[in-house]
């Protein structure tokens, strides 16, 4: 072959990936525009104000096409299919208690995006505000709303997996006192202190006397509860197979996801709640594998997201395993029972 074939046979390769390139811009683009004009059939949102501590109202992040995707919007909790009101802030995780919210965010660069963490007023005026160091996955506020705790993935993108790394971080929101990641902790097990080099933490759950946490710890292989302690600086591992807890509004049950033997590997995990007393665990009325920190609508129901049309929908189910799960609004995720 001839230099002059193999210039020309070059500049044909660089060409093609360019127009390659530039069809996938092109398409990207596209879908980005479609996202700002809202689906026929939607549901109904429009721009508003939105409080923190109104009574009876569920606040979440807007999946639904159209110019307020992303953003945060509120409803009736007692109608969390109806019409929206949307506040204008965007978030990709969003948590709320006592007037205090936190806003996890992506801040898109021209190379890369990076993330931080925005600490809200009831008004969702920033208050503060932290770098994260990967991508945002889970988020929490104490119920007193004095702190606030994110998990984010700093290598691997999901849970499903085991080649994965998170870092969950805790903030006092009255101080400013940031703990970047739990691993600065000391780790109990069977009452001596415990050393991992694998350990990851993240889903954490606060008490109501701001001071007990809970959280789930991996290491070498197996997940556990721990609960943790704010003034000692300790977590302590309480039972094996517990992923992404949720402690109840009168502080004596988990819910949280559970892997179980012969599902699929992506899809490996079914909702349990876990008696803190009697450490007994019941299965719920939820069939399907749901990759969600659930959230305790009141102390009989649990909410979660699962995959929608839009990205997610949330759904409901009861909390003592009977039941049936439903489906109680479309394109939503990251709810939030506020006032």
């Amino acid at each position: 072959m001839t230099v002059r074939n193999r210039v020309l046979i070059l500049l044909s390769a660089v060409l093609a990936l360019a127009a390659v390139a530039a069809a996938s811009v092109l398409h990207a683009s596209a879908r980005a525009d479609r996202r700002d004009h809202a689906r026929p059939g939607g549901p109904r949102v429009t721009s508003g104000t939105l409080s923190l501590t109104t009574p009876g109202r569920m606040v979440f992040r807007n999946m639904a096409w159209g110019p307020h995707r992303d953003e945060l919007t509120t409803v009736p909790a007692s109608d969390p299919s109806g019409p929206r009101t949307a506040s204008g802030v965007k978030c990709l995780r969003f948590y709320a208690a006592s007037g205090t919210g936190v806003c996890l965010q992506a801040v898109h660069g021209a190379m890369s995006d990076t993330y931080r963490a925005l600490i809200l007023d009831a008004h969702l005026k920033e208050r503060d505000r932290y770098d994260v160091p990967g991508i945002p996955s889970r988020a929490r506020v104490s119920p007193t709303g004095h702190f606030a705790a994110w998990t984010a993935f700093v290598g691997g993108d999901s849970y499903a997996g085991t080649d994965f790394s998170t870092r969950a971080a805790i903030v006092d929101v009255r101080t400013g006192r940031l703990t970047p990641s739990l691993e600065a902790y000391r780790i109990v097990k069977d009452g001596r202190t415990y050393h991992a080099a694998d350990a990851n933490f993240w889903g954490v759950t606060f008490a109501r006397d701001d001071r007990t946490f809970y959280a789930t710890l991996a290491a070498k292989g197996r997940t556990y509860l721990v609960r943790g302690d704010l003034r000692r600086r300790t977590v302590t591992t309480l039972h094996t197979n517990v992923e992404c807890p949720s402690l109840s509004p009168d502080g004596t049950r988990i819910a949280y996801k559970k892997r179980v033997p012969g599902l699929p590997k992506d899809a490996p995990w079914r909702l349990y709640v876990l008696d803190l007393r009697s450490m007994r665990e019941t299965p719920l009325a939820e069939s399907r594998s749901v990759d969600d920190q659930a959230v305790w609508r009141d102390s009989r129901t649990l909410v979660y997201a699962l995959a929608g049309d839009y990205g997610a929908d949330l759904y409901e189910v009861p909390a003592d395993g009977t039941g049936a799960a439903r489906r109680i609004s479309t394109a939503a995720v990251s709810p939030a029972y506020v006032g």
